[in-house]
């Protein structure tokens, strides 16, 4: 159980790093959380403009972890909407719906083409790839390389930057996992006794975004005694001994001021904690983690005259004649995210790299860009924007590409001879995590320390069936009783 000298901070007020600062303080441990941005909520927050709101990549509430879902009523409860999910993918000039349905993509493809798809799925189904190392065997081996080059290439390659032969089978294994040409055929037949996550057509959203859930979730943990200082990066990670014992922070005025602490729980980029380590770890470690990269992206959001544009909650761009990734309609997520009904909130999503030329360009010009590209595709004309803005997310995505898992397992090994010290959420492992599997490392950390748990934290999200199947107790079929 807890000591009473025990005090933790928490680097990163994110959903792993809050949530682990509110199951603290629900324990009655102290806590410091630190951020260096000015809101909370990491990925998952809302940012605001003029009134309006944006979510910074769309962020659906499911979970089958029901400590998850219990910390969610506990905390915004009436706040919640039950949402209807509608997405499509827009390629060549026509809309298919996603998860593909097979006779909507077939029918839309046109006869030809159709064929040609379930020939090749025949193919793949008789000689599929022996071992699956690449994202493109493994999306290959469960819908015919057609498919694949029709609805997985074009849009992967522009989201990672990289070729689907250099990312690795397991960022789709996690991700995608169960879905399959053939399950997609099941789920339209049959009420599935599995269900998958990709297939779920409703979920739970925050009537304001998911910044209202973290917000509320920062507030609780500063009523229950613990701190969350917002505008303070880290500087250094001081340690001795194979402990850490405490952190440097920027201040405000420019100057910097130590927090020490009897336990650390850390959210950073695995990257930029191992290079804040002080004193310096060995060379090789600092090797293996320059090794490491991420994906950013950045959402220029506009403000549309008009009240209705389209059904979706968000739109996937396989076109590649526009930058434009996948476009969210932030109405069609909560009518309170957009203050006036006459108008549309959307979130143009462009996926960058730190630094580049697209990340750089001004902001005046990334929406004049975004007005182009929204009237190129069909969904609105450029001279119906009234405003828009410009929010840039860094390292968004842990990148698994052919030699991140070597030179992770090398960082992994370092971090685990720190006795009191953890690394969760997405960047804290490198990991593409979900927000609730985030927070179910927040909380296995939290209860590690408390209540001398030994949780792995780094096994979350790795079960091919964690996070995607739910069991019904009997298979259905509609209409049966």
């Amino acid at each position: 159980m807890k000591n009473p000298a025990t005090h933790v901070v928490v680097i990163g007020a994110g959903p792993a790093g809050l949530t682990a600062a509110y199951e603290l303080v629900k324990l009655g441990a102290g806590v410091s959380v630190l951020e260096k941005d000015s809101l909370v909520g990491g990925l998952a927050r809302t940012a605001r403009y003029k009134g309006y709101s944006f979510d910074m990549g769309g962020h659906r509430f499911f979970t089958k972890v029901p400590e998850v879902e219990r910390i969610w009523r506990e905390v915004l409860g009436e706040e919640f909407l039950r949402r209807p999910r509608l997405s499509r993918i827009y390629y060549d000039g026509k809309y298919f719906d996603y998860p593909l349905k097979p006779w909507n993509a077939l029918s839309r493809l046109g006869p030809y083409e159709a064929v040609r798809v379930a020939l090749s799925y025949l193919k793949w189904q008789v000689r599929p790839h022996a071992v699956e190392e690449t994202f493109e065997d493994w999306v290959t081996n469960r819908f015919g390389r057609r498919l694949f080059l029709t609805f997985f290439r074009s849009y992967t390659e522009k989201v990672w930057g990289v070729p689907c032969t250099e990312l690795r089978a397991e960022w789709a294994a996690q991700r995608i996992k169960d879905l399959s040409l053939r399950s997609a055929v099941t789920s339209m037949l049959f009420t599935p006794r599995r269900t998958i996550t990709t297939l779920i057509e409703q979920f739970d959203y925050p009537r304001l975004g998911p910044g209202m859930m973290w917000q509320a979730v920062a507030e609780s943990v500063q009523k229950r005694g613990g701190s969350v200082r917002l505008d303070a990066p880290v500087l250094a990670v001081h340690h001795a001994s194979r402990r850490v014992t405490g952190v440097t922070i920027a201040t405000g005025d420019g100057s910097a001021t130590r927090i020490e602490g009897s336990d650390f729980i850390s959210t950073m980029p695995v990257t930029e904690l191992i290079a804040k380590l002080e004193p310096k770890v060995p060379g090789d470690v600092l090797d293996a983690a320059t090794w490491l990269t991420y994906r950013s992206f950045l959402t220029v959001c506009l403000i549309v005259d008009r009240a209705d544009l389209f059904p979706d909650n968000w739109i996937y761009i396989h076109d590649p004649n526009v930058h434009v990734g996948r476009i969210q309609n932030y109405k069609n997520w909560s009518q309170d995210m957009v203050p006036d009904p006459a108008k549309t909130g959307l979130g143009m999503e462009y996926f960058c790299n730190e630094g580049d030329a697209l990340w750089k360009l001004p902001d005046d010009e990334l929406v004049e860009m975004a007005k182009r590209e929204l009237e190129r595709i069909g969904l609105a004309r450029a001279k119906d924007v009234s405003d828009g803005c410009v929010f840039r997310m860094a390292k968004a995505y842990p990148v698994y590409d052919s030699v991140y898992a070597q030179h992770l397992e090398r960082v992994k090994t370092h971090l685990a001879s720190f006795e009191n010290l953890q690394t969760i959420g997405r960047n804290g492992l490198h990991r593409y995590n979900n927000q609730d599997h985030a927070m179910l490392t927040g909380l296995f950390a939290a209860r590690n320390i408390v209540l001398g748990e030994k949780n792995d934290v780094w096994s979350v999200n790795t079960e091919q069936d964690y996070h995607e199947e739910i069991l019904d107790e009997q298979p259905s079929i509609p209409g049966a009783r």
